[in-house]
């Protein structure tokens, strides 16, 4: 058996009965946790380790993690610390930003992958240009340069914990200001312009061996009149073909504002997976995945299952305590110690983004 092209989320801390159907049907094969998802760490392995064993094939279990206002589960956890803190530190000493970048990202995958999380959606590969709210200091640095060095040391600290990196959000994000979960953002660069900036980190990352992509549901009109993730223009013949990316390709939710442009949910996932999506992400709306598992009819490559089996975790400590024991970790902890506390505010706060947690 096979993984299929959705990734669905759950209700709570434990799966319901509905939870399970859904799960086991054919066509799904991934699962993105949330805030709400989450109560303390003995429950959240319950809950991965329930999630894998609904098929003989384990669904991928994923997660928004990033750092900052983006880390859903929080008691129990390290805090991250944004993005742009190494981007600060990169400014005076690049050489020790990249070594606290790639710590980090240790700590953020071990941890997870120690509570049975395959992978995370990150890192944040969009540029700062100080216009998008959303992005904000999700993003490493204004410098695309800069910003390909310390997402490679974080995807190679993931790597280290035995995870896949996931690079978003393609071509990228940071230049518009319309939030596109409430707003169809519109980029009115030029194809030539995106790729001197924007499409320089994904470059580099893709050539470093970067395993997933993540598309940004936003319109380049002078490129294609669809947004990113719709688009056989950027996923086929930019992101395929002109940057030779192989790995796996993931919708942004598809439950997003700026997704309605391709029409209801079973038309936006359709049109997702024809432009060139492995996996379509249909998030915080059961009643709509309920109708896309009823009604999606659509022609999945044989690739696409082979690009997300790769996406599964590798070995990793069982418990929290096997991983306190790791002198990996110890010492990775006490390198990025204090990190995170400049944002100790942020994580009293909901993330934006986060809708859920406010379910």
């Amino acid at each position: 058996m096979t993984l299929g092209p959705l990734m669905l989320d759950v209700a709570g801390t434990e799966l319901t009965d509905e939870d399970r159907k859904r799960l086991s049907h054919p066509l799904v094969g991934g699962v993105i946790l949330f805030t709400r998802n989450y109560c303390n760490a003995a429950q959240l392995a319950a809950l991965t380790a329930e999630i894998h064993a609904l098929k003989p094939a384990p669904l991928l279990i994923a997660v928004d993690y990033e750092g900052g206002r983006v880390q859903r589960f929080r008691e129990g956890f390290t805090r991250i610390p944004p993005m742009r803190t190494f981007g600060e530190i990169w400014n005076d000493h690049p050489q020790r930003a990249r070594e606290l970048a790639r710590e980090t990202g240790f700590v953020l995958a071990s941890e997870l992958r120690a509570h049975g999380v395959d992978f995370s959606f990150g890192p944040v590969l969009d540029l700062d240009y100080g216009a998008s709210s959303v992005i904000g200091d999700r993003s490493f640095h204004a410098d695309p340069h800069a910003v390909f060095q310390l997402g490679q040391a974080v995807m190679l600290g993931m790597k280290d914990a035995g995870m896949a990196a996931c690079g978003k959000h393609f071509p990228g994000h940071g230049f518009v200001v319309a939030d596109s979960h409430v707003a169809i953002p519109m980029d009115e660069r030029t194809l030539a312009d995106i790729a001197i900036a924007d499409l320089v980190p994904f470059r580099l990352m893709i050539e470093a061996g970067l395993a997933a992509v993540m598309p940004a549901h936003v319109i380049y009109p002078e490129v294609d009149s669809l947004p990113a993730g719709f688009s056989k223009l950027w996923l086929q013949k930019i992101l395929r073909h002109q940057l030779q990316f192989d790995g796996t390709v993931f919708s942004d939710d598809l439950c997003m504002e700026a997704a309605g442009v391709a029409g209801g949910m079973v038309e936006r996932v359709t049109a997702a997976i024809e432009a060139g999506c492995d996996m379509a992400l249909v998030c915080n709306r059961p009643d709509l995945a309920d109708e896309v598992l009823a009604n999606l009819k659509v022609d999945w490559p044989a690739p696409a299952r082979a690009r997300l089996a790769r996406m599964h975790g590798h070995p990793h400590p069982a418990t929290m305590t096997e991983l306190r024991e790791s002198v990996r970790y110890v010492n990775a902890l006490h390198h990025i110690a204090g990190l995170g506390q400049a944002s100790a505010d942020l994580n009293l706060q909901v993330d934006p983004t986060d809708y859920c947690a406010r379910s």
